[in-house]
């Protein structure tokens, strides 16, 4: 009977675990989704293209439509999270990247978009082109999160 008992004490511990890191997990992404919100908002204005590519990002980082347009309504409501480090920084080009080629073409106004997009999580602003070239062959030639990072090393 207490092996039971520690066995649903221990899964407690580990659903509660569990939902910190969801809760950790889904205000990072809301984060995230406020940042690239804010950055289409730069110019006051959110284009056709932004406006595809803002409600493609919340379905990929599982944002809940609602909240979404909570969050474009007012996007400094919510807790921005720039990436301190340059491998966050990658991690979220790669992401970018993945949703840009998400229906397997990148045109002129999307590429743009992550050149701008890039500018904002803090590349260097005379490298933009080429981290985004090299960024879009990357993932147009299959390279997961991993080989991708190696390859701007």
């Amino acid at each position: 009977m207490f092996v039971v008992n520690s066995g649903f004490l221990y899964l407690k511990k580990i659903n509660r675990m569990s939902s910190i890191f969801s809760s950790n997990f889904k205000n990072r992404n809301k984060g995230h989704f406020a940042s690239i919100v804010k950055v289409a908002l730069s110019d006051n204005i959110i284009t056709e293209e932004e406006q595809k590519f803002i409600k493609r990002l919340s379905i990929l980082l599982e944002i809940d439509p609602i909240e979404a347009e909570e969050i474009i309504s007012n996007p400094n409501k919510h807790q921005i999270n720039p990436p301190a480090s340059e491998h966050k920084r990658l991690e979220r080009l790669y992401d970018l990247s993945k949703i840009v080629l998400a229906d397997a073409i990148a045109d002129e106004a999307e590429i743009k978009l992550l050149k701008k997009f890039t500018f904002s999580l803090g590349f260097n602003e005379e490298k933009i082109d080429s981290i985004v070239e090299k960024a879009i062959n990357l993932v147009q030639s299959g390279a997961d999160e991993d080989e991708f990072m190696l390859a701007f090393k």
